[in-house]
Order: C-alpha cells, then structure tokens, then sequence
C-alpha cells in the first residue's frame, strides 16, 4: 500500500515557490504542482481555490522581514537596510517583482512590513503624502533596479568585451561621450558595473533635504 503524501498549506506554498524560482511562474500549474507532491490535484482545493490563491500566498511567504519600526533609531539605515534584502529578495525569487506590483496583496506579512514601512518613514517626521511619495520612489528604484540586473545582455564580466566589440559601431565623431566611456570600460578605468548603493544614496539624501525643509516650515508656522 503506497503511503499517503502529508499534505498542508506550507507545504504547498514552499513547492509552488521552488516551480516558479526555477521555471518561472508561468510554469506553475495545479497539475505541475500536485505532481512534484506527489498527490493528486484535486487535494490541493481543500487548501486553496484556485491557483490565484497560491500565486497570493506565495507573494505573502516571501515579503522580506525588517527591524520593527519601534526599534528605528535612523529612518536612511533602516529605508537602506529594507531596499537591500527586498532587491536581495528579488534576486532569489525572479518572479516576485511582477507579482508584488500587480496586484493587492494583503497577506499579514505584507501587511507588517508595509506598515512598518510607513512607521520607520513617520515617526522620522515626514508627512502621510510625504510617506507615500518616499515609499513609492525606493520601491520604484529597487524593482527597476532589479528589471536592469536581470534582463541585462552581458554579464558584468563581459563588459570590456563587449565594449570592444561595439566600439566601432560608436564613432566618435558622432558619439563622442559614448565612445570615451565605453573606452574607459576597455581600459579599465571603469568597470561599468551599476552601483545599487549609489542610486539609493541619492534617492535617500534627496529625501532627508525635504525632511528638513518640512520641519522648519513646521517650526517657523
């Protein structure tokens, strides 16, 4: 007699994440999914209703965790430290990026960290429309970051190679700045690798000028 696979909702969620982290969430089907448990497909409808329901509980199971807002002592460290392992995130689960900006996701673990998100943006003293301009340009930042990285046509490690390839295609006479940076990247003198921490720091540094401005227009009414 063939011992039953112990199923429950985590066990699911956890194998629908391995199928899309290595095949992409197109893949995932419940036939696909009940396969690689080892069930049959049906019982995966005493957990959930439909695959749009597993596609939500995954996005729920892989929403970073962040410093509870209460523990926040520098809102730039902790904005810096949540765009890090949420671009982190991306990177191990390429198929996150879609799903967290296309839909409504209101598991409790988005929940906690999108409200620890606006506490750690508050309690530094910017305004709720303030909050959720910041918020949203980090987010912006992180998940086109992350697009670039991705779909990128070289691998960092190609960079001079390609350099040189293209450089005739780049005349100088006609592109004169495009052609002296891709000659840096050939001689070395830059990498042209893309610096995450540089966008942030612009990002965030724009952000505490407004900050301060907000606060002595507060002060002086």
């Amino acid at each position: 007699m063939t011992k039953k696979t112990k199923l429950d909702s985590q066990k699911i969620i956890a194998a629908a994440v391995q199928i899309a982290d290595h095949s992409g969430i197109d893949a995932l089907s419940m036939r696909r999914l009940a396969n690689e448990l080892g069930v049959e497909a049906m019982s995966l409808y005493h957990y959930f209703a439909n695959k749009e329901e597993i596609v939500a509980a995954m996005v729920d199971s892989v929403v970073p965790i962040i410093e509870p807002a209460e523990l926040c002592t520098d809102w730039i460290r902790a904005m810096k430290q949540r765009a890090r392992v949420m671009r982190d995130t991306l990177i191990m689960h390429p198929w996150a990026a879609h799903e967290f900006v296309s839909g409504v996701n209101i598991g409790p673990n988005m929940l906690a960290y999108s409200n620890t998100t606006v506490g750690y943006l508050r309690e530094a003293g910017f305004s709720y429309q303030m909050t959720d301009y910041a918020w949203n340009i980090i987010d912006c930042y992180v998940y086109g970051f992350n697009l670039q990285e991705r779909n990128f046509p070289f691998d960092s490690s190609e960079y001079k190679q390609a350099a040189k390839h293209y450089l005739d295609m780049i005349p100088r006479d006609k592109y004169p700045y495009t052609h002296d940076m891709a000659l840096r990247i050939i001689d070395g003198s830059h990498d042209g690798v893309q610096d995450f921490e540089f966008g942030l720091d612009l990002i965030l540094e724009g952000l505490e000028r407004m900050r301060k401005k907000a606060t002595k227009k507060r002060e002086k009414s």
